[in-house]
């Protein structure tokens, strides 16, 4: 049986894999102060990659020709 510790390298070791073959990260800078609104509302939200999803989508859609 494996310890603690080896389970947990072997699910980082696993994720890192998957993420590399399935996954692309995007950064995004915002200003404290002249993106404090931004900032505001996404603080409330549940999921903040979510509901930035939801809005690209969103504009996905209305765009669409």
């Amino acid at each position: 049986m494996r310890t603690k510790e080896e389970q947990t390298a072997a699910r980082t070791q696993a994720q890192a894999k998957y993420d590399k073959g399935h996954t692309t990260g995007v950064y995004m800078k915002l200003n404290t102060g002249t993106d404090q609104d931004i900032l505001a509302w996404l603080d409330k939200q549940g999921s903040k990659q979510g509901a930035i999803k939801q809005l690209i989508r969103e504009e996905i859609r209305r765009t669409a020709q």
